[in-house]
């Protein structure tokens, strides 16, 4: 692997490139990516397109800050809907703000920019490489204070130091739910290629449920929330040191409602398909939210 980037000799993990012949095959099947390649990280073997190259040892080594908040998950479970829970209960339920900036602009998606491709920047416009760069920057370039930020990188691949330093919230959803959600998520964005990134999955998971006990780690279940909506509220209040009144438990209940949820066009990725990514004859963003939805919702 060419050492495109100095804090490369800082990263402990090896990347690894696809063979030639298992590069072959993942294209035989998702031959619509616009993906550049394919790599594994670690001894686990982390899935990732060849854009995680640049990108991870930047997450890796960046510098953390005492009052950033992160959520991470494995994707598909429930992420978005725990994203805007936390950023409302953080910032004593703003929701003007949360209305008038995309979801995605208020939490970075910390590896979002791995990608850009080079097969894809011959495929987006002008205007949509410029956006996408301000929408998913790289680690050192995120100003505003405090910092949200998403990711779905397990946590060997975070920083060392995160627990010992940031508040951080997980989210775990049922395989079988998560792999019909993946399957309409991927087919939806034009550059994916229906490619299961991030994976292996209970090796994602199993690295932050072995941290569940830490004081800084808040280990939530979406089946679990979704069912008792305000204890997950009052967990995630007393985990960030805040207080939730009735009234405004009242509300946030009623605005992360699913039927409500869907219809918030700050969290539903509506830039993508202003800017053409995604396909407008699939399913939204946030589709249904449902607990055990594989036999009935393949197709």
């Amino acid at each position: 692997m060419n050492e495109t980037n100095e804090n490369i000799h800082q990263y402990p993990l090896d990347i690894k490139v696809l063979n030639p012949d298992e590069t072959a095959e993942v294209f035989k099947y998702f031959s619509e990516s616009l993906q550049d390649g394919f790599v594994r990280i670690g001894p686990k073997g982390y899935f990732f397109t060849t854009g995680i190259n640049e990108v991870a040892p930047s997450i890796y080594n960046m510098e953390l800050k005492p009052d950033d908040t992160w959520v991470i998950s494995f994707p598909k479970s429930g992420t978005t809907w725990m994203q805007e829970l936390v950023w409302l209960v953080a910032n004593d339920f703003d929701y003007a703000t949360a209305e008038a900036v995309p979801l995605v602009a208020r939490f970075n998606f910390i590896e979002g920019s791995m990608f850009s491709s080079k097969k894809s920047l011959r495929y987006y416009s002008d205007e949509t490489r410029e956006q996408l760069a301000a929408l998913f920057k790289p680690p050192d370039h995120i100003a505003k204070l405090p910092r949200f930020i998403k990711s779905h990188l397990p946590l060997s691949l975070l920083p060392p130091t995160l627990l010992d330093t940031c508040k951080v919230v997980h989210i775990a959803r049922d395989p079988r739910d998560i792999a019909v959600s993946y399957y309409h998520h991927d087919k939806r964005l034009k550059l994916m290629g229906y490619t299961v990134l991030f994976s292996p999955l209970f090796d994602n998971v199993k690295e932050s449920w072995e941290k569940r006990n830490h004081p800084n780690m808040l280990f939530l279940f979406y089946e679990d929330a979704l069912k008792d909506l305000p204890s997950t509220v009052k967990r995630v209040a007393k985990f960030l040191g805040k207080t939730v009144t009735e009234e405004q438990m009242s509300r946030l209940c009623d605005h992360l409602a699913f039927d409500n949820f869907k219809k918030n066009k700050s969290v539903n990725m509506e830039i993508f398909k202003k800017l053409n990514l995604s396909c407008k004859d699939v399913s939204p963003f946030i589709r249904k939210g449902e607990i055990k939805s594989l036999i009935f919702n393949i197709f």
